[in-house]
C-alpha cells in the first residue's frame, strides 16, 4: 500500500514505465512487488490490469533470502473510477490509491482532492485551479 511504502524502499528506481496515458486517471494502485529482476514488464497476476510499472537501477540489490527485487507496479481493478465512475468509488480512492501526475521514480506519490473523488479544497478554489488537474 502506498502509505506503507517507503522513499528508501523506492531509492533505487531509474524510471517509471506507464502502459497507458495517465492523464485520463484520476488515480492508479500502488504496490511493490517482489520480482525476479530489475528491468523489464512484470507479470500481472492479479484482477483488473497493470498500467505501469518501476524499473530498478544496477545499483539495486536483490534480497538475500529470496533473490527478487521489490518493484512498484501501477494498476486498476475492474471497480474502479476509470470503469466505473459511479461505483463504489466515486468520491472515494482505494487505500494505496494516488493521484499518477504525483509520482516520478523515487517519489511515492500521494492522494490529492481529484484522486479522492473529492471537491477542489478552498486554496485550490482562491487560486483559481480547477479539477481535473
Amino acid at each position: 500500500m502506498s502509505s506503507l511504502i517507503t522513499e528508501d524502499e523506492i531509492s533505487h528506481e531509474s524510471e517509471l514505465v506507464w502502459l497507458e496515458d495517465i492523464a485520463h486517471l484520476d488515480y492508479v494502485r500502488q504496490s511493490l512487488d517482489r520480482l525476479p529482476n530489475r528491468k523489464g514488464r512484470p507479470a500481472y497476476h492479479r484482477d483488473g490490469r497493470m498500467v505501469g510499472y518501476a524499473l530498478l537501477a544496477s545499483t539495486a540489490k536483490a534480497s538475500r533470502a529470496s533473490g527478487t527485487f521489490r518493484r512498484r507496479v501501477f494498476w486498476l481493478l475492474p471497480h474502479d473510477r476509470d470503469s466505473q465512475p459511479e461505483g463504489l468509488y466515486a468520491r472515494s480512492a482505494p487505500a494505496e490509491a494516488v493521484d499518477p501526475r504525483t509520482l516520478q521514480p523515487c517519489v511515492k506519490g500521494y492522494k490529492t482532492e481529484r484522486s479522492g473523488g473529492g471537491p477542489p479544497s478552498t486554496a485550490m478554489q482562491q487560486l483559481g485551479i480547477t479539477l481535473p488537474l
